[in-house]
């Protein structure tokens, strides 16, 4: 099951998850919300569309916009609408 962490805190762990371009993409009920908080950060991809941004907040540290996800994908990439990827330092084991 994939656990997705960082500073040695699980942000999300689900065995119900999507991968495409090799990020683990987990679904949003799996999240530990309270660690996540809306970013101003916009992205966009050409074939999945624009992605929204969320700035992670563990034990009083803050790793910006280190998590990613598609609101309103293109269609080619409506599996993963509202699932979440990370980056920036957060390890995802499988």
């Amino acid at each position: 099951m994939p656990v997705a962490k960082w500073n040695g805190v699980v942000l999300a762990q689900s065995d119900r998850f999507e991968v495409v371009e090799g990020n683990v993409y987990f679904p949003p009920d799996s999240l530990k919300r309270e660690l996540f908080k809306a970013s101003v950060t916009r992205t966009h991809c050409p074939w999945k569309g624009e992605a929204s941004y969320y700035t992670l907040e563990v034990d009083g540290k803050t790793n910006p916009d280190a998590a990613w996800y598609y609101p309103a994908p293109k269609s080619a990439a409506s599996n993963i609408q509202g699932y979440v990827a990370f980056w920036k330092g957060v390890t995802v084991e499988r």
